[in-house]
């Protein structure tokens, strides 16, 4: 197998020649078709996330067919088609996975982060948390599901019932997140960085009713404010811009620290929430309801030894949607 590892934060991946790994009991092993290119690979990659184990391969928007199976997995079949997310395992024990909330599992194993991820052609994951996909779709579109998608559902729940919402960062997660909103009904605002006329343009293109910079004020108050950049001073501009008793979700893994702000701008009942990863359920949820919403991510391929290319896109905001390398 060929896989692009990062050895230690802070370094460019390289491209590894691996023997093929073997599944053991309770797992599958994937031929990787399509990986998506997630911001949290950024995060692993500048190591901001205490929790990531080096050398990792990244990547945790898989797309793949079934390739072995381990002892014990009755529910999937060879060369079925299937898509791996950022959870990667819970423990099904401790109070929070007892309570149904597996996205909080004191001993959680993180896709691309503590274990190996979908920067390779083939990965070992545990097969209670592969998700079967059907034919319908072409594998590279499908993968910014498996995370922006998600995680960008839970975020849009999180928001309440409300109808006005706005989109801070309007990248891989917002894009698809739009799309489930205008669905539902909703209004969206999206805030891009300041003078980022191809990120409003875009937005005005799937169904926004505004689109401008992130320093400006929003033109009308807003329900809920989702912010999927990971930049901390947003936070207080997003809380100026809800009505009284809005909600400010911060759906990202990590976020840049937040600066003081005034009471006055969280009283009458403001809420700030976050987000932290996602359930099975969600999963579930959210797959079953993207064709019905009509969901169609915007992607940029890149062959899989172009891993660094794609990251460096990403950093540097020249993507429109999401980047996917495709093994």
């Amino acid at each position: 197998m060929r896989a692009m590892v990062l050895n230690a934060p802070g370094e460019r991946l390289a491209l590894h020649e691996r023997p093929d790994p073997v599944p053991g009991p309770g797992e599958v092993l994937i031929k990787v078709s399509a990986c998506g290119v997630c911001r949290t690979d950024l995060h692993v990659m500048d190591g901001e996330l205490p929790q990531a184990r080096y050398p990792v391969v990244p990547g945790h928007e898989i797309v793949g067919r079934v390739a072995a199976l381990g002892a014990g997995v009755l529910h999937l079949r060879p060369g079925e088609r299937v898509g791996v997310g950022w959870l990667g395992h819970a423990c099904g024990c401790c109070p929070y996975c007892a309570a149904g909330e597996e996205n909080l599992c004191d001993v959680p194993v993180f896709t691309g982060c503590t274990r190996d991820g979908g920067f390779a052609s083939h990965v070992v994951a545990d097969a209670a948390f592969a998700y079967p996909l059907g034919e319908a779709g072409e594998d590279a579109a499908l993968a910014p599901l498996l995370c922006a998608g998600l995680i960008g559902w839970r975020t849009l729940k999180m928001a309440g019932e409300g109808r006005r919402i706005g989109l801070y960062g309007f990248g891989a997660a917002a894009h698809i997140v739009a799309q489930v909103a205008r669905w539902q009904g909703r209004q969206i605002y999206a805030f891009t960085r300041p003078g980022d006329r191809q990120a409003q343009d875009f937005a005005m293109t799937l169904g926004a009713t505004y689109a401008g910079g992130s320093d400006a004020p929003a033109p009308e108050p807003l329900d809920a404010a989702l912010i999927f950049a990971p930049a901390g001073e947003l936070v207080p501009q997003a809380l100026k811009a809800v009505r009284k008793g809005g909600r400010v979700v911060c759906g990202g893994i990590h976020m840049s620290d937040i600066p003081s702000f005034p009471y006055r701008w969280l009283w009458e009942e403001r809420k700030i929430l976050s987000v932290a990863n996602l359930t099975r359920a969600d999963a579930r949820e959210f797959l079953a309801l993207a064709p019905q919403a009509g969901v169609s991510a915007r992607v940029t391929p890149y062959p899989l030894a172009e891993a660094n290319r794609a990251l460096d896109d990403l950093r540097a905001g020249r993507l429109e949607g999401a980047a996917v390398l495709v093994p």
